[in-house]
């Protein structure tokens, strides 16, 4: 029987017999060896998932546990003035969102209005909220002194399920004390019935109540008149999960991915000879001729 015939290469190296075989990933990958590298790397990935959800896990903990303690403290130094943390028509500080506040004044009726599409408890209702002509922030007047006269605030009184609800105002002097929240942007949504806003946006109210008025609203604490009871706001994405425990989450499932492109890179040196360095052209590898 002839022997196989064997070429040089433009380089000088001996091509590969004309009659030898191409291995294929998929012949090479399923070699004994390597299932059982694949076995034990695929636990390794699945254990490394499981330790990622553990931490993103603990990161919702940690990050409810930090807001309820920030209330705990809140609610240890008891409420403020409003006058004493923030001026009417002062800008609204973000590290103010969430504190407690009193203030006195006499609620105006005919600027009450629903906030629609405000979820409480997995239902979706209206929010109450009624412009209060404050009468005492706790400076006296100081803190209005340069202004056309009385301030007023926006106070969330509580939330309803429907517009229909019964709400009534309170009359003559109150104090009401609440969490404090930053009023919102407006919106260039459709028209609502009378009575009835999308947003507690304070630079338009202040054109149907009158100012001066502050930049912030007040969420009631407790609430009155058989009204549902507002959670304390906090900041918008600050509180929801712990970065540092979700980077580690992270790290975790990219160790995991490392350990299945480990396996493929063994199969791919295996196809080549186990030879890092070696010449993909070099007789007995099996992939002569493959790209790259």
């Amino acid at each position: 029987m002839p022997s196989p015939t064997v070429s040089v290469t433009s380089t000088g190296a001996p091509a590969a017999p004309s009659g030898s075989g191409r291995r294929t990933f998929w012949e090479v990958a399923r070699r004994p060896r390597l299932l059982g590298i694949l076995v034990l790397l695929l636990l390794a990935a699945a254990l490394c998932g499981r330790l990622g959800v553990w931490q993103l896990d603990r990161a919702y903990e940690r990050a409810a546990l930090a807001a309820q303690q920030e209330a705990a403290e809140a609610a240890a130094t008891g409420p403020a003035a409003l006058g004493e943390l923030l001026a009417p028509q002062e800008t609204f500080p973000g590290e103010l969102v969430g504190r407690q506040a009193w203030v006195t004044g006499t609620y105006e009726a005919a600027g009450q209005r629903l906030v629609a599409g405000r979820a409480l408890d997995g239902r979706t209702g209206y929010l109450v909220l009624t412009p209060l002509r404050v009468s005492d922030d706790g400076t006296g007047g100081d803190s209005w002194a340069g202004l056309s006269g009385a301030p007023v605030v926006a106070v969330v009184r509580g939330w309803v399920p429907s517009a229909t609800s019964p709400v009534d105002v309170p009359s003559g002097e109150v104090r009401v004390t609440g969490w404090l929240q930053a009023g919102e942007a407006t919106s260039d949504a459709a028209p609502l019935p009378d009575g009835q806003v999308d947003r507690i946006a304070l630079g338009a109210l202040v054109q149907e109540w009158g100012g001066p008025i502050y930049s912030g609203y007040l969420v009631a604490s407790p609430t009155s008149d058989g009204l549902g009871q507002l959670p304390r706001p906090v900041i918008d994405g600050g509180s929801d999960v712990n970065l540092q425990n979700a980077f580690y989450a992270l790290q975790w499932w990219v160790f995991g991915g490392f350990a299945v492109v480990l396996w493929v890179r063994l199969v791919r040196d295996e196809m080549a000879g186990g030879r890092r360095g070696g010449r993909a052209d070099d007789p007995g590898t099996g992939i002569a001729g493959l790209p790259g």
